[in-house]
């Protein structure tokens, strides 16, 4: 199985990209991995929140095929804890998924089309975080998974 990890736009705080570097090269002994940063908008004062997650979606969508597996990090998704989130992880490795997508948004979420195509939908916290920092728990968070499902000591309980 492989994994997509896409978002919208690009980590620009360096001490960001360094933990979510160093998790994606861990992970390399695990899965496949794939990060896609799709650019942000240009030009957005002139456009309403819902014109700009349409623009998003099309950008989105676009890289998306039938057969892929669509999560969305969504606040409004299901929570779980890490040792959930393995067997999560676990469950759609056994299944053959050929392409796990995890999707992050822009700053005002998703479009209607996205929410429609997608297949689940995950939230980290119940807590708001920046899409910045989303990205390094997550792939932080997906690298516990491994060691979790390897039996790794990486994770406590």
């Amino acid at each position: 199985m492989k994994i997509t990890f896409l978002t919208v736009g690009k980590t620009e705080d360096a001490y960001l990209k360094e933990g979510i570097d160093k998790y994606v090269k861990r992970l390399k002994h695990y899965t496949k991995l794939e990060l896609v940063e799709l650019n942000e908008l240009k030009n957005t004062k002139a456009l309403s929140a819902e014109q700009q997650k349409a623009k998003e979606a099309e950008m989105i969508l676009k890289k998306i095929n039938q057969l892929d597996y669509v999560v969305l990090m969504d606040e409004k998704g299901k929570e779980y804890s890490s040792t959930q989130f393995a067997a999560y992880i676990n469950k759609k490795e056994i299944s053959s998924s050929a392409n796990l997508i995890f999707i992050i948004g822009g700053p005002y979420g998703f479009d209607q089309s996205v929410y429609q195509r997608a297949n689940d939908k995950i939230s980290l916290s119940r807590m708001t975080f920046s899409h910045q920092m989303v990205r390094l728990f997550f792939v932080e968070q997906l690298y516990r998974a491994y060691t979790i499902i390897k039996g790794e000591p990486y994770h406590h309980e």
